[in-house]
């Protein structure tokens, strides 16, 4: 109800009471100035209606009062409903979040083992680039092409292929078979009669050196190479070791 309603309804029930107590102090027995008035008769006035009155505006002040709690009822509920949707999009903006930095820790920990991986890549990349250099070292050493250097590559070769065999035993036998000449053929033995001469530094027949050739040298009974570590590993196999030949074998 309206505040100027509720002041008037309440102005109207103080009239009326005001208006029933005055008629009721009158005296039944009261004059008029008028002498032909009729005779003067006790007034009785109810109090009904002002109770009437008086409970119409209270139940009309009580639904003002339910209508303002059902007002405040509906903003609290508002106000609840904001609060809810307000949580709502702060829980969903802290997902979002923790979303992000759990995708940044994947990526971070993804870097970091591609980094390893690239790391222990170009390590293994530059030990295989140490080794192979290491080897081609080993590979492009040369020798003298002369007796000495002769000597030393087919002992180096004997030494891969476990030929027994000294640079004195090979020195010695091969001054006395060729005088080192690696060109050198015998013509005149008995080698030479039956049609297989002697030939080289060690003075190796075709048979035997095909027989005892060894891999990875010369086919060619010529090269002072191959003669020498041919007639080694002949001499090996029968001897124990070109050292223990001191003459024709």
């Amino acid at each position: 109800m309206p505040k100027n309603t509720q002041k008037i309804a309440i102005a109207g029930v103080a009239t009326l009471g005001a208006a029933a107590v005055a008629f009721s102090v009158v005296p039944a027995d009261a004059q008029t100035t008028t002498t032909d008035a009729a005779p003067s008769a006790r007034v009785a006035y109810s109090s009904e209606p002002v109770r009437d009155v008086k409970a119409s505006v209270t139940d009309q002040l009580a639904g003002a009062s339910v209508k303002v709690d059902a007002i405040d009822a509906k903003k609290k509920a508002a106000a609840a409903a904001v609060a809810k949707k307000k949580a709502a999009a702060r829980a969903a903006a802290d997902a979002v979040v923790a979303k992000k930095k759990a995708a940044a820790k994947q990526a971070a920990i993804r870097a970091a083992v591609k980094k390893a991986a690239a790391e222990r890549s170009a390590k293994e990349a530059a030990s295989r680039s140490t080794h192979r250099v290491a080897v081609r070292q080993v590979a492009v050493k040369t020798y003298a092409n002369n007796l000495d250097g002769w000597i030393r590559q087919a002992l180096a070769i004997m030494d891969a292929k476990n030929i027994p065999g000294s640079y004195h035993g090979l020195h010695k036998n091969i001054m006395r078979e060729s005088s080192g000449n690696p060109n050198a053929i015998n013509n005149w033995d008995i080698n030479a009669i039956n049609g297989v001469p002697s030939k080289g530094l060690l003075q190796v027949i075709q048979p035997t050196f095909n027989a005892y050739h060894v891999p990875g040298t010369s086919w060619n009974i010529y090269d002072p190479v191959a003669n020498i570590t041919a007639a080694a590993n002949y001499a090996a196999h029968r001897y124990g070791s070109i050292d223990n030949v001191n003459s024709a074998y």
